[in-house]
């Protein structure tokens, strides 16, 4: 496969299995360059062997895949591949200039460390020792160092664990902009927010297979449901009661109330309880569709 044909990522038929467990069970799918492509699903989905195959850290046990038309793990692949996993182990005497400057010494093309630093937010942290940082802290340069090389392919399995909300939108910034200059972007979350604020493409994963695929706007167009958010009187039963209703959750002091047919189903709960306040109706979010996904594919 040559990259220039836009394909990151081609993965076919792919299967790996850990003893009598499936973790992919016949995957294929293509990852573009320029895209960033948010690979999500329940914990066993296969996300995580997904990523170390691409990466080179595990073997499959059938199925082709290719990474920018090289082998997985090769140095060839390694060189246009940058990667910030869900934990590293890095010195902590160094600094985070000192990090930073040594990892972009193995890129042939790497961004100068003043640019990475800049892109990452450290421009305040530079000379501080690594094992000084916070959990968060440590997560930014974390992404400095996936980026310092200008990867073709850029993986990120659940990036923005510990970073406070102005960090992770500054990285939302970042890693969209990467993607505009031709950057593909592999994301693995849990947070349904970053995935809808990131990824053009959905992939939700279960069992090890493909469940579904598609923009964020086609996953959720596959839920023919609306969601009402409320305080009131009624007990979840007598929500479940009301008609169109297909589904009753409790968030703290509210009500969420999943309808396939909400005018119906407001004006029957106005009628039954006259004390219903704070009083939302939205599409279905993608976290509704994802889990309803998830929740047929179990049953």
């Amino acid at each position: 496969m040559n990259p220039d044909d836009g394909i990151a990522i081609d993965a076919r038929d792919l299967r790996r299995s850990f003893g009598r467990t499936r973790a992919l069970d016949g995957l294929s799918l293509k990852l573009r360059l320029g895209h960033v492509t948010a690979v999500l699903g329940p914990n066993g989905a296969g996300k995580t062997t997904f990523v170390d195959l691409v990466l080179g850290r595990r073997a499959s046990d059938g199925g082709q895949l290719t990474v920018l038309g090289h082998r997985p793990g090769s140095a060839a692949a390694r060189l246009c591949t940058g990667a910030m996993l869900q934990s590293a182990a890095l010195a902590a005497e160094l600094t985070v200039e000192e990090h930073i400057a040594l990892h972009a010494g193995y890129y042939t093309n790497a961004m100068p460390v003043a640019e990475a630093i800049e892109q990452a937010g450290l421009e305040a942290l530079a000379g501080r020792r690594y094992g000084r940082l916070s959990g968060g802290e440590q997560r930014r340069v974390q992404f400095a160092l996936a980026i310092c090389g200008r990867p073709r392919l850029l993986v990120l399995d659940e990036p923005t664990v510990a970073l406070d909300p102005d960090s992770r939108r500054a990285f939302w910034t970042v890693v969209r902009e990467r993607a505009t200059r031709g950057t593909a972007v592999l994301l693995t979350t849990h947070q349904l927010e970053e995935a809808e604020a990131l990824a053009d493409r959905i992939v939700l994963l279960a069992n090890g297979r493909l469940l579904a695929d598609g923009t964020p706007g086609e996953i959720r167009a596959r839920m023919d449901a609306r969601r009402i958010r409320c305080v009131t009187a009624l007990a979840p039963a007598a929500l479940a009661g009301l008609p169109g209703v297909t589904a009753v959750e409790s968030s703290g002091r509210h009500a969420l109330i999943r309808s396939h047919a909400a005018e119906t189903t407001l004006r029957a709960l106005l009628a039954r309880d006259a004390t219903v306040a704070e009083l939302e109706v939205s599409g279905a979010s993608l976290e509704d569709a994802v889990l309803d996904l998830i929740r047929s594919e179990a049953a």
